[in-house]
């Protein structure tokens, strides 16, 4: 019997400290790419590959969060009252229904690994993915939908993968590959954020995963990885370490790095062009932006 994936952990318990002030009083995973929070999209990935079940680890400050998922019945009768039914449709796809969504509290920055330890009782002995929001994959079939179907077939550990330059490596998990084919990659260890120039690959562990809860048990060592923090890539190479196969995955989109403020940029002009309602607006206005700041050169 082959295990299907339909549990999925997002960790949302960083401070996001990098988009200070707006993160004062605002997650930054509600703050939004055009009109939807970064969240949503990760919402809407996971719900395209068949999760059901939505666990989200957060930390103090993040009741904006929670209330984004909830019902608004104020607003929708407002909207319903005025005849936007469109709006109303909108609304209604970000509401989450009851028992479809967790929420546990990391009580303390221990890292990602400690942060996916957190929903252990939750997962119990069954596969689960793992999405950071801060990582946006715009692809024609949704980055974690593409994972799912590769562990149909490999029934094993995956990772989301995508070549980095050289100098970017050191702030990446790298994968150690053992045999490239292709689209899978099956490898042999990962060294996370290695010294520059030490880098095993130039394949990068991007905020996608599938994992065996073997890992979940692994991580009931706390061990104490790179950076003081308890890494999620330590308990992976521990279950690789026990006989589990660790594959990476090239998936097929772009990814933006919206965990700075340049990714969060490139990703807001990239989804707002690719608007019918906005292409040809911001196409001019960008135009012109460009224009004048050859000319001033």
């Amino acid at each position: 019997m082959r295990n299907k994936v339909t549990k999925a952990i997002f960790p949302v318990a960083g401070m996001g400290t990098r988009f200070l002030p707006a993160t004062k009083s605002v997650p930054k995973e509600i703050m939004t790419l055009v009109d939807r929070p970064l969240v949503q999209y990760a919402i809407d990935e996971a719900r395209a590959a068949g999760i059901k079940e939505f666990i989200f680890i957060t930390s103090r400050g993040k009741g904006a969060l929670e209330d984004y998922f909830d019902n608004a019945p104020q607003l929708e009768q407002a909207l319903r009252k005025s005849g936007k039914t469109e709006l109303l449709e909108i609304l209604k796809s970000t509401n989450m229904d009851s028992g479809e969504v967790a929420y546990m509290r990391q009580h303390r920055p221990l890292g990602l690994g400690h942060a996916v330890w957190c929903a252990r009782r939750l997962i119990g002995n069954e596969p689960f993915a793992v999405i950071l929001p801060d990582d946006v994959i715009a692809g024609d079939k949704p980055c974690l939908q593409q994972m799912v179907e590769a562990f149909e077939e490999t029934q094993s550990n995956i990772v989301a993968a995508m070549e980095v330059p050289d100098d970017q490596a050191s702030s990446y998990g790298i994968l150690d590959v053992k045999d490239d084919m292709g689209d899978l990659v099956l490898t042999k260890g990962m060294v996370e954020k290695p010294a520059p120039g030490t880098q095993p690959s130039n394949l990068a562990v991007i905020g996608r995963y599938i994992l065996t809860p073997t890992v979940l048990q692994k991580l009931n060592k706390k061990q104490i990885g790179a950076g003081g923090e308890i890494q999620l890539t330590d308990a992976i190479d521990d279950a690789r370490n026990d006989g589990e196969e660790v594959y990476g995955f090239r998936f097929k989109g772009h990814r933006y790095d919206c965990g700075s403020k340049a990714g969060f940029l490139r990703a807001t002009v990239a989804f707002a062009l690719a608007r019918d309602d906005l292409r040809d607006d911001l196409r001019s206005f960008l135009y012109e932006v460009v224009k004048a700041d050859k000319s001033a050169q």
